[in-house]
């Protein structure tokens, strides 16, 4: 599975399957968590075998069986939520390539403080079920279009468009969306400038989630070059 192929096939799973992972798929991950830890100074975590974190009913989006997940923690900062959705879903998107389900918590879960570790000034900033999945039907949800975020029109290049399609496939806090892409022509030198922006939302993560969208943006846009600007 390419990663583009995970993009369409990636959608939030609450049920799993009791099935550790294997081998392989917990070394694949722990490989590309250190790396991230390492390059965006965060301290994520790969927990497995743990049955507790999940175990309790909550209103919204109720998981089950799950024993595997991802503590995402880091240095309290102005921007620990952007670079937490922006590696976070690489490691999601790499679950999905390694064929394991997945699915972001922010609120769904009960902290087994056995079982991770944080440095003085880090805190939790959600978690990330891992695992099997139970073959549960996929939840449909209504998407935004192309148009509602973003100035995509017969004046933008194309990858552009492709970049915005591809952040409409992103995981958002209660399938809000309130994220933004707009294209700002070139710079001097040549690049092109395309600026990501939120809107707000009671019920928040909108900076995780912008960092999740400017993700699915980079790889849906492909190899064109551009910056983020604010």
């Amino acid at each position: 599975m390419t990663i583009l192929e995970a993009i369409q096939a990636r959608h939030s799973v609450r049920h799993y399957l009791p099935a550790p992972l294997t081998a392989e798929q917990a070394e694949t991950l722990q490989a590309k968590i250190d790396e991230i830890n390492a390059k965006a100074d965060l301290h994520i975590q790969l927990v497995l075998n743990e049955p507790k974190c999940f175990s309790r009913g909550m209103a919204y989006g109720q998981f089950k069986g799950v024993e595997n997940y991802l503590v995402v923690a880091g240095r309290k900062a102005p921007d620990l939520d952007d670079r937490v959705g922006y590696y976070g879903e690489q490691l999601v998107l790499l679950a999905w390539q390694l064929g394991l389900g997945s699915c972001w918590a922010g609120l769904t879960y009960k902290k087994q403080p056995d079982r991770f570790e944080l440095a003085p000034g880090e805190k939790i900033a959600c978690m990330i079920a891992l695992g099997t999945a139970s073959g549960e039907p996929e939840r449909t949800h209504r998407r935004k279009t192309v148009e509602q975020v973003s100035n995509a029109g017969n004046e933008t290049p194309e990858w552009f468009r492709r970049g915005v399609e591809a952040a409409l496939k992103a995981p958002t806090a209660v399938n809000q969306q309130r994220f933004r892409f707009d294209y700002l022509g070139t710079d001097a030198s040549g690049r092109h400038l395309v600026r990501a922006s939120r809107s707000f939302s009671l019920f928040g993560y909108t900076q995780m989630d912008l960092g999740i969208a400017k993700l699915h943006f980079e790889i849906g846009a492909g190899d064109a070059h551009f910056v983020f600007v604010e």
